[in-house]
């Protein structure tokens, strides 16, 4: 299956909090790789930005993600995440049915 839809981003915590963080944030890869129609879901910690999370995705469309967005594990990571004192969240999608390959 081919992506369309890319998307990159980053969530931002304190550093000490991370420990917190990491099994709401597996409970949402997993659901989010087995549910949710993804090609490619990705999560990691920055190894020189502690506290910093990123994200990486890519969706065969535009409905795919926006299910993703509504998804019943969504609502869950979302209330850990202010539980968890999150700082910052910035994320892009980027349309890529006209991207070629390099």
């Amino acid at each position: 299956m081919d992506a369309t839809v890319a998307v990159i981003g980053y969530v931002r915590f304190p550093a000490d909090r991370l420990a917190e963080v990491r099994p709401h944030l597996k409970k949402l890869v997993e659901a989010t790789r087995a549910h949710d129609g993804c090609i490619s879901y990705d999560a990691g910690e920055d190894p020189f930005d502690p506290g910093l999370i990123h994200f990486s995705e890519l969706w065969p469309d535009a409905q795919s993600l926006a299910r993703h967005g509504q998804a019943a594990h969504i609502e869950p990571w979302r209330a850990a995440t202010r539980a968890c004192g999150l700082i910052e969240r910035k994320f892009t999608a980027f349309d890529l049915s006209g991207a070629r390959s390099i």
